[in-house]
């Protein structure tokens, strides 16, 4: 669902497309709200591109409809959506001026030339590059050129902006600047952006919400937050970050959460829907910093989940230390903060591991 008092800017019903008898995209439907910053999430493979590349029309969906603003364009060519798509590789004209380039789309689209110049500049103005209108795009930077390719997607005032991949040949350090550039653009001009990405941690931090996709199904659409803290399936809680998964078997179920009790004083709990029953094999998910770790005798037992255990490994990570403790449940992750007191934990040290009901998930 989109977001509350927001209209849906993109619909898609249902929509399919097989290649060479396999399904690429199947039966997926998505609502994406009007200025929304919408992510499709999933590794190689998986149909976000060739989803993206269905709302463009450059591929016809064999199954379904695409409505964009409520009208059905599923049939309708490309240069006749309102869209514009900016790719990986960002086709820019190199024999022309940074303001050749953002003023290319205006030609095309015949706006009159007079409205060229305030169009052109006030994109620049948007997109950083102010004074710089009449360099060629061979002398900038990579950040500068897709801040070009994005200016020239954008002046032509689309209702929405589909973006495959376009920071995948950026370093490390500009990949992650241009991050923030991006959502500080979308956020200015309040323009919808559908965004396909395979890396996670660029999905959570620049999107409202991101639909993750699994052999070319939606297996789990909501904010970022709620994709990583409540996964719905396996594949999502395996795909955005590190996990701790337990394959447990309920022994009682307590006020809508199932508790598994493993040795004195050790137990896990978990929230559960109304279908539960004592007995059922369930697999518990609960993430790596949410997971407390001490001494025994500093964490004794209360309301929530408590094992004990040894500590396995220590993996030393810069900003924190993780730890592998095993336990009767399986091995644990945790981590603690690189400045923290961590004398004790050394391998082979007895430790307990807790964390709060509510972060943990069923699968």
């Amino acid at each position: 669902m989109v977001a509350k008092n927001s209209t849906v800017a993109i619909a898609l019903e249902g929509i399919g497309k097989r290649f060479g008898g396999v399904d690429a995209v199947h039966d997926v439907t998505l609502a994406i709200g009007d200025g929304e910053f919408f992510s499709l999430l999933g590794p190689s493979g998986c149909g976000k591109t060739t989803t993206l590349r269905m709302i463009a029309g450059f591929v016809s969906p064999d199954t379904g409809r695409i409505l964009l603003h409520g009208e059905d364009t599923t049939s309708i060519s490309p240069n006749r959506r309102p869209v514009n798509m900016v790719f990986q590789q960002y086709a820019l004209f190199p024999h022309m001026t940074i303001y050749d380039n953002v003023a290319f789309g205006l030609k095309m689209k015949r706006v009159p030339r007079g409205e060229h110049a305030e169009r052109v500049h006030e994109m620049l103005r948007v997109v950083a590059l102010e004074g710089l209108e009449r360099r060629h795009t061979r002398q900038l930077s990579g950040g500068q050129q897709q801040r070009v390719a994005l200016a020239r997607a954008l002046v032509n005032r689309p209702a929405a902006l589909l973006l495959d991949e376009p920071l995948g040949a950026l370093d490390v350090k500009l990949r992650k600047q241009m991050q923030l550039e991006l959502k500080r653009i979308q956020t200015e001009l309040g323009t919808t952006f559908v965004y396909v990405t395979h890396d996670q941690e660029e999905a959570l931090a620049m999107s409202d919400r991101i639909a993750v996709m699994n052999g070319g199904r939606v297996e789990q659409v909501g904010t970022p937050r709620e994709i990583y803290e409540h996964p719905q399936t396996p594949f999502v809680a395996d795909f955005i970050g590190s996990l701790n998964a337990l394959e447990l078997t309920v022994g009682e179920l307590v006020g809508g959460f199932a508790v598994m009790r493993l040795g004195e004083g050790e137990r896990v709990v978990v929230p559960v829907g109304p279908a539960a029953r004592v007995g059922d094999a369930i697999r518990v998910a609960v993430r790596p910093e949410r997971v407390r770790i001490d001494t025994p005798d500093a964490l004794p037992p209360n309301g929530g989940s408590r094992l004990e255990g040894a500590i396995a490994e220590v993996v030393y990570l810069g900003m924190y230390t993780q730890f592998h403790v095993e336990t009767r449940a399986g091995r644990i992750v945790c981590h603690r903060l690189a400045d923290e007191s961590l004398a004790a934990m050394i391998p082979g040290a007895r430790v307990a591991v807790a964390w709060d009901p509510e972060h943990a998930s069923l699968l």
